[in-house]
């Protein structure tokens, strides 16, 4: 039991790293759990027990779940360790995949009579890579697989480089060169050359030209930072095109509210989109200053990135949480201002982000007002943040364009954290942001095969529509027309309707797959009946209702927290687009405090919600953070998390 000394002592700064240190350790822990997450609808369906992968989609996967990696199940602390040098690793070990074992060189050269099976070999290689980068891909012509140079001549490289263009366009796809050594020309490179890097070669990037709105590349950011670093400016000007006059220009059209306008201030979650087409080209409109809309963005574009305006203020610390949660994003952007430097809740931000193992980029605004010393000390304050054990970040400050592809080519890694130093008045270095953003890799696995399974993050009512709702699919497939379960409400009941239509980026489609962020209309349901954080599934079985929990167990870890947490403590919980205020019932211990991880049993206050056992769970109550995952679902009172201290109070009322 804490006394009363220990209970109301304010946590020391040993206490406080404890928990920034434990941070990291648990995150990847939890990373790894959400691979057996299975929703309480298939509790009872064994087929998909063996085949369901992670299609709840985590903000960062393990590398060995992404394409990238080397294998089934590696060891935590190995990937904690080395981690950031993944691609070192394949490498070194030759665990590259080979094409029927045929080396690259040879489908690339290749002029005798039996070109026309090289080239059919050259086009499944591009179809498979193309498949493993959901639709585009980074290419390096001129290397093996292993990375070995090809040792190729001047000739032989537009002899190569004219065969991948052929041959991708007979895939229906594009490629472009984006970095040369050797060749000459705009793109080459000048800095150093690493590893086995020798001869002429250069890096592309090959992109399918889609064949509808379904085949688009979609990747979602969502974009952090303290007030005033300038995150609404920064997406203003990347999506228009246009510069900034450093009071406010380029912000307006994002925000929702007037009060927004007039305060200068994001208030609420602001979305927005910036396309690239197949050839790697931004959508713009042709006429300066004008802002396309999302329909032709959308019809115009083989990649589309999604961008979620997240408020800076700590008041709406809420809304921020709730859009980095419901989002689903697979990348975090941290805009921090120059001549403020990481303050206030730009730590807050960053913290919820490394809970969530999200990849993190940089963005330092404001560079063009801000005078050098100033810049540095914001630049190496932000340096030893991310190097801090709660981080454990390695920065890599992007300068040029040759950094700018490197970094983007290995961001696969949760460790690498680029940092670009812009100006959205004078424009410099805003270019580098779009390369890197272009060739951003894919991030994130679903699963289109399970159960489907869709979380709405917004509600609308549309004039001659009717209800509609928005979220992200977190797996299965739905169509047009299908029969849809939704809920659940207040009792815990679920609704049955239907799919009058569905929306990706504003633009009609027929069908949406795991993954993809869209919008269902809603037939016979009112706006009222729904909320943020239902569950929307198909309706199996007449006599099949989903189950829903107002108690679970989750293991926990306190990121921070003044005294002791002991039952009765409530908070609100945050789980995907679910925000609901919860109590704690049971802990397997007496209290908990800071760096503590532990066992502990919760309850929704106000209704019954959809979980599953895997789903990460964040709670907070004003500057207290907890991150944790969902082990068990219901609570038994007759088996208590701590059976000793149980046992200890009915003596007690016995005594009594």
């Amino acid at each position: 039991m804490s006394t009363k000394e220990n209970r109301y002592n304010k946590q020391t700064a040993q206490e406080r790293r404890k928990g920034d240190a434990a941070l990291s350790d648990f995150a990847d822990y939890v990373q790894k759990q959400q691979s057996l997450r299975r929703p309480p609808s298939q509790a009872q369906e064994t087929d998909y027990v063996h085949k369901q992968k992670s299609y709840k989609h985590p903000p960062a996967q393990t590398e060995t779940d992404s394409g990238y990696g080397t294998g089934p199940g590696t060891a935590t602390s190995s990937i904690i360790t080395s981690e950031h040098a993944e691609l070192d690793i394949i490498d070194s070990l030759g665990l590259a995949e080979e094409s029927s074992h045929v080396r690259l060189r040879h489908l690339l050269l290749d002029k005798s009579a039996d070109a026309d099976e090289s080239r059919s070999l050259l086009t499944g290689y591009l179809n498979g890579r193309l498949e493993e980068g959901h639709g585009e891909t980074l290419f390096d012509l001129g290397l093996e697989d292993n990375g070995d140079a090809m040792g190729f001549t001047l000739e032989d490289w537009e002899f190569s480089l004219a065969r991948i263009k052929q041959t991708a366009e007979g895939i229906g796809a594009h490629c472009r060169v984006l970095a040369t050594r050797g060749v000459g020309g705009e793109e080459e490179m000048d800095g150093e050359r690493k590893g086995k890097e020798k001869g002429i070669y250069g890096k592309l990037i090959i992109r399918r030209r889609p064949e509808s709105v379904d085949d688009v590349i979609e990747t979602r950011i969502a974009v952090v930072g303290n007030v005033d670093a300038g995150k609404s400016t920064m997406l203003g000007v990347l999506v228009k095109g246009g510069l900034d006059d450093g009071r406010g220009k380029a912000r307006v059209n994002l925000f929702r509210h007037k009060h927004e306008i007039e305060s200068g201030r994001t208030s609420s979650v602001g979305m927005e989109i910036m396309g690239f087409d197949s050839r790697g080209d931004i959508v713009t409109s042709a006429v300066p200053g004008r802002k396309l809309s999302w329909e032709e963005i959308g019809n115009r574009s083989a990649k589309v990135i999604s961008f979620t305006d997240l408020a800076g203020h700590e008041k709406y610390l809420r809304t921020t949480v709730f859009g980095l949660l419901s989002s689903e994003p697979n990348y975090c952007l941290l805009m921090v201002a120059a001549n403020n430097g990481l303050i206030g809740m730009s730590k807050e931000h960053l913290g919820i982000a490394l809970a969530l193992n999200v990849p993190v980029m940089v963005v330092i605004t404001k560079i063009d007002i801000c005078p050098p010393q100033i810049l540095q000390d914001t630049i190496n304050t932000l340096t030893k943040i991310l190097k801090s054990p709660g981080a454990r970040k390695i920065p890599i400050f992007i300068n040029n364009r040759e950094e700018c592809i490197e970094t983007a080519t290995q961001f696969v890694s949760r460790r690498i954290c680029p940092v670009f130093q812009v100006s959205n008045v004078t424009g410099q270095s805003l270019d580098l942001v779009r390369t890197f953003l272009n060739i951003l890799p894919h991030h994130g696995h679903y699963d289109s095969e399970a159960p489907f399974e869709f979380h709405v993050n917004d509600t609308f009512s549309v004039p001659f529509v009717g209800t509609v709702v928005s979220g992200v699919v977190k797996s299965g497939v739905i169509h047009t027309g299908d029969t849809i379960l939704i809920g659940p409400d207040s009792l815990g009941q679920f609704a049955t309707t239907s799919i009058r239509s569905i929306e990706r980026k504003r633009i009609p489609v027929p069908a949406c797959s795991a993954g993809q962020s869209a919008s269902f209309a809603l037939k016979r349901v009112r706006r009222k009946d729904v909320r943020k954080g239902m569950v929307v599934l198909h309706k199996l079985t007449p006599d099949m209702a989903p189950k829903v929990y107002r108690e679970f167990v989750a293991e926990v870890l306190i990121l921070s927290h003044a005294t002791t947490i002991k039952t009765r403590y409530q908070a609100m919980l945050h789980v995907g687009p679910v925000s609901q205020t919860c109590a704690i019932i049971d802990i397997d211990r007496g209290y908990i405090r800071t760096g503590d991880r532990a066992m502990v049993a919760f309850r929704f206050v106000q209704r019954p919600e959809y979980l599953a056992v895997g789903d990460r769970i964040l709670f907070r109550e004003g500057r207290t953070k907890g991150l944790g995952i969902v082990k068990s679902l219901g609570y038994d009172e007759k088996k208590p998390l701590n059976p000793d201290l149980a046992n200890g109070a009915e003596k007690g009322k016995g005594k009594a």
